[in-house]
């Protein structure tokens, strides 16, 4: 059977496709741009025939069928690795649940502990050698299939082909089914507004990068601010490394900032996991040599990516406390997003040859319900909240009030450098604090 016959003889509708699906099915929609549609409103079509489908996901960017469909949630329990904002109000509704994960590791939770009975999701059309390209998501897309009993396939003719490091694609003949339909438009993140304070970090960072620097940036107003001020400077030869790859890297790359041609590993070669961002970034990554995806494992391998020398690493934060103690994902008990890469990148960029880890925040915030200005640096974290960042890996943090580096630093070290950056108007409030916690020594300058 040639390569046309064997895609004919496997495509089917995506009706046909999810009747594959059995009540207690654990089912993969993968990650990001790659999770399905058509294949999505096909299995939430079958709810009254279905129980306890349970299903993950991830960063999902438009509505979900099988859970609109389903507020009691009797027939499908969707479960997400990371909260986009539509998840965080599904979350908020009962109807989410957070899967806790260091991004790298997820790769190897389906290869050496997690349940696949399908696998279904969005990939780019087959190439003429039999492979679907994994496209803009290619985190744990190889594995997710190398563990599920039935791999369906969703064509999205939208997707672009991007060049891969490894584990870019899927053949033919490691697939059960092809659905076919409607091609979507594929959904956008618009870039976050950049504030005056969130410039004032940003300018402190730029200062930490030099010629020859490979970046990663995290997603969010601060890590925008900062691609956008180096697309404006006069740094040069700057490398990529990164998980997400947004559109301040292609602004970077068009100023001529970004060539790749000074990095350790991957010379040459942009490197990234996943991709969402604008129509344009999409468009940028279809076919572009420059750039490689490659699955997490490798992306955010602390070791792999700290081979290149001054790894600058930028992440954003909710809140910390005056242990040094980090908090990305959670406000209280409430999951806003999930610990992501952010571990993975605070410590390779620790570990990278002249590297620096940089966890940026704005001082402070104000509270909706009140409108009082509160604090994002605490005595303690608030309870339930979760520790992204443990104080034992704390690098940098970056407020518009300055730096703290608390690498190595003892207890009142700490203490004084993060209340240092905290906004004047909290911090005799704070000093009060270590002093009750027996982290402030007489000495301490008051600040």
């Amino acid at each position: 059977m040639n390569l046309l016959q064997e895609y004919r003889s496997k495509l089917v509708s995506a009706e046909k496709a999810v009747k594959v699906i059995k009540a207690g099915d654990w089912v993969d929609y993968n990650f990001v741009l790659s999770q399905p549609v058509l294949l999505d409103k096909a299995l939430a079509a079958r709810k009254d025939e279905l129980r306890d489908v349970k299903i993950r996901g991830g960063m999902r960017l438009t509505p979900l069928e099988v859970v609109e469909i389903d507020p009691n949630r009797e027939h499908f329990c969707y479960n997400s690795w990371h909260f986009s904002a539509y998840e965080r109000q599904l979350s908020d509704r009962g109807l989410c649940n957070y899967i806790p994960m260091i991004y790298r590791n997820m790769p190897l939770f389906y290869r050496k502990s997690l349940e696949v009975d399908v696998a279904m999701f969005t990939v780019a059309p087959m190439s003429s050698d039999g492979y679907f390209n994994f496209s803009l998501t290619n985190s744990a897309s190889k594995a997710i299939a190398e563990q599920a009993k039935i791999v369906i396939l969703e064509i999205n003719k939208q997707l672009p082909v991007i060049t891969g490091g490894q584990e870019e694609g899927i053949h033919i003949r490691e697939i059960d089914y092809i659905v076919e339909g409607d091609n979507p438009e594929l959904p956008v993140i618009n870039p976050v507004q950049v504030s005056d304070t969130d410039k004032k970090i940003a300018q402190f960072i730029m200062r930490e990068i030099k010629d020859g620097s490979t970046i990663q940036l995290g997603v969010g107003a601060l890590p925008n601010a900062v691609g956008t001020m180096i697309a404006e400077s006069d740094l040069k030869n700057l490398g990529m490394h990164t998980e997400m790859l947004v559109d301040a890297y292609m602004t970077m790359t068009r100023a001529g900032k970004i060539t790749n041609t000074l990095k350790n590993i991957n010379k040459g070669k942009g490197v990234f996991s996943f991709c969402a961002g604008s129509k344009d970034l999409y468009e940028w990554t279809n076919d572009n040599p420059a750039l490689i995806s490659v699955p997490i494992d490798y992306a955010n391998d602390p070791h792999t990516m700290a081979k290149n020398d001054n790894l600058v690493t930028i992440n954003n934060c909710v809140e910390v406390d005056i242990l040094g103690q980090v908090t990305a994902e959670t406000a209280g008990s409430r999951q806003l997003s999930g610990t992501g890469g952010q571990l993975d990148f605070l410590t390779g960029g620790y570990l990278s040859q002249g590297g620096k880890s940089f966890i940026c925040f704005t001082s402070t915030f104000t509270d909706k319900r009140t409108g009082q200005m509160k604090s994002r640096v605490l005595k303690n974290l608030p309870l339930s909240s979760v520790v992204t960042n443990p104080r034992t890996q704390a690098h940098y943090l970056v407020t518009e009030w300055g730096v703290a580096d608390l690498a190595g630093r003892s207890t009142w070290e700490r203490a004084e450098r993060i209340i240092n950056i905290a906004h004047p108007a909290f911090r005799e409030d704070l000093i009060r604090a270590a002093e009750q916690l027996g982290i402030w020594r007489q000495s301490n300058k008051h600040l």
